[in-house]
């Protein structure tokens, strides 16, 4: 090979997915609605959806993005009021009563400069995003609620994100996963980096992975049944830490193959 593949900023990454993407259509009836969030922990936050395509969280007006991957499931997506560099993703499943929220958080500047070689000599995880994970249940419901699974482990998907942007992963175990970039601007790249699984629903699962080499949040809803996903990735726009990426991601699936190691 005459070069080598270069790794990009994920505001680059945000321009080459925008074109024909696979992403689902806003939700626009939830204006005038309020949703209750119980966390398990006991505290509990009101969301309420107004009709400028923005949601008061507790007290904070902010802007979001909201689909419905399957009709009992909805996915809310906005940026957290209250940290830095960090985002606020509800993964409500209405029927059953219960939700997933993920708070996520990028690195500032000199977290982010820090090299692998240094984290690991201090002890620190590689990659430096943060992702906190948080169950409770919706409004009155005593539902169950969501948990971490396995069931993904061994598969190896194909995911086509657009006409231009196509993805491998490879689900190895319940704290990695590999990645490559079989088309599209990141073509050639691939690693392999920390990652989180929630089952939503039967074939229907919460991913969530952090990068170590570009501070990169991905949170994607991950459908079996349909065949599809849809999301978002936070990062920074370019070298600018002053400027984030937060983007909608969504992709028609292919399971390639699973494999199941043999047992010792």
């Amino acid at each position: 090979m005459s070069s080598e593949a270069v790794f990009i900023q994920v505001g680059a990454l945000a321009e080459g997915f925008a074109p024909h993407s696979h992403t689902l259509e806003q939700q626009q009836d939830l204006a005038g609605t309020t949703l209750v969030f119980h966390f398990a922990e006991g505290d509990s936050v009101s969301c309420q959806f107004n009709h400028d395509q923005t949601l008061l969280w507790g007290q904070q007006r902010v802007d979001y993005r909201a689909t419905s991957i399957r009709p009992e499931i909805l996915f809310i997506d906005f940026l957290d009021p209250q940290r830095a560099n960090g985002s606020i993703t509800l993964v409500c499943h209405r029927q059953i009563g219960n939700f997933t929220a993920v708070y996520g958080q990028l690195p500032d500047e000199a977290q982010a400069r820090l090299d692998a070689f240094s984290r690991v000599e201090q002890g620190l995880p590689l990659t430096a995003v943060n992702a906190e994970f948080r169950f409770g249940r919706l409004d009155h419901s005593t539902a169950p609620l969501p948990q971490f699974t396995d069931e993904l482990i061994g598969m190896r998907n194909m995911y086509t994100y657009s006409p231009t942007e196509r993805y491998e992963h490879i689900y190895l175990n319940d704290n990695f996963y590999a990645w490559q970039c079989l088309d599209g601007v990141e073509k050639g790249l691939a690693d392999v980096d920390r990652c989180h699984y929630v089952k939503v629903a039967e074939k229907l699962y919460l991913f969530v992975w952090r990068e170590k080499i570009i501070p990169t949040l991905g949170v994607v809803m991950i459908d079996l049944q349909g065949m599809r996903t849809d999301g978002k990735i936070l990062g920074y726009q370019g070298s600018d830490f002053n400027r984030l990426s937060n983007f909608a991601v969504g992709a028609h699936a292919q399971i390639l193959n699973t494999t199941r190691h043999p047992q010792a």
